[in-house]
């Protein structure tokens, strides 16, 4: 069962019960400045500002990318200010030794590990997705034929997906995992551990022709990482910055109580549409395992019979909850 909420989630946090949410796993706004209204608008009017509009290749048209290069001292500063904050209201929320996971770039990841320190909690390993990205690899601007066998950065493979825990209370993990639940990490199978790096892939086309948000994450990579999070199996995953719904879906699909909260109203309606339809895909991976078989390949955005298949409706089951507080932090 999962719960909807449009509202600011430093205003929700602030507000919630204090030890009643056992993980969070979220893909926030990387650099902050990619997700305030004015770049916001700029994205969904095609105007560029920080999202770069990649060319089509090959007939392909491909997703819009933030340019995180072009970020400035003083709005890093900001971006650790965010997340410092963002960090300590989420921890009274939080039960002991509870994760958190949050989705990051490679540039900015040790800004964000360190305003989480700083907030109180124990910086884990990251969790490295690995996939074809079309970030990185370029040669020098308006130089590529001067400089035909340079590149200014190296091309992007992988996405960090930072751990985080919350200090645990009792004197061991055990001990902590017996009274709270929390303080490990739920292993693939008795014999499997969970790796720190995961092959995914592209978002397949039949869950972006579900869910057009910029960053929808593909719920074979989600589902794997979502069960984790609660190592017995019992607790509630939070996703503070929904977005897409992919994290909800997941948590949904592996049989989790979750909570999602959004403030922008047109994410916001997206989820609510996407979130059953994504998890009703795949109905026999519950991220127990690194390789999806079967039914995982990409269909044609426009092919509707075909589509129309894989979104096998499925009665909701959650609460939406409007707050009166929608203000930015």
């Amino acid at each position: 069962m999962y719960q909807l909420h449009h509202a600011n989630c430093f205003d929700w946090l602030r507000e919630h019960k204090p030890c009643s949410l056992h993980a969070v796993c979220t893909d926030p706004p990387y650099g902050v400045l990619e997700f305030t209204e004015k770049e916001v608008s700029k994205l969904r009017a095609r105007r560029g500002g920080v999202w770069r509009l990649p060319p089509t290749i090959g007939g392909s048209q491909r997703d819009p990318l933030p340019r995180f290069t072009v970020l400035t001292d003083a709005q890093k500063l900001e971006l650790r200010r965010f997340f410092h904050e963002w960090g300590k209201v989420l921890a009274p929320a939080l039960v002991p030794g509870a994760h958190v996971c949050v989705a990051g770039h490679p540039i900015l990841q040790h800004l964000v590990q360190n305003a989480m320190a700083e907030a109180g909690y124990e910086v884990r390993t990251a969790i490295m997705r690995l996939y074809f990205s079309f970030r990185g690899g370029d040669r020098p601007k308006n130089a590529e034929r001067e400089f035909p066998e340079v590149c200014v950065t190296p091309k992007g493979a992988y996405e960090p997906w930072m751990l985080f825990r919350k200090p645990i209370e009792e004197k061991t993990v055990a001990e902590n995992l017996r009274k709270w639940k929390t303080g490990g990490l739920r292993r693939l199978s008795v014999d499997k551990p969970l790796p720190d790096s995961i092959p995914s892939g592209r978002t397949p086309d039949r869950e972006e022709a579900i869910s057009n948000h910029p960053c929808l994450k593909p719920q074979h990579f989600m589902r794997v990482i979502v069960r984790s999070l609660l190592p017995l199996g019992e607790g509630t995953v939070l996703d503070p910055f929904m977005g897409s719904g992919s994290t909800i879906a997941a948590a949904e699909a592996v049989g989790y109580d979750s909570v999602g909260v959004e403030l922008d109203n047109e994410y916001f309606k997206l989820a609510e549409r996407s979130i059953p339809r994504l998890a009703a895909l795949y109905p026999d991976f519950i991220g127990k395992e690194l390789q999806m078989n079967g039914d995982y390949g990409s269909v044609e955005r426009e092919d509707k019979q075909q589509l129309a298949m894989v979104l096998a409706e499925k009665k909701a089951t959650y609460r939406t909850k409007f707050s009166a507080k929608t203000r930015r932090n």
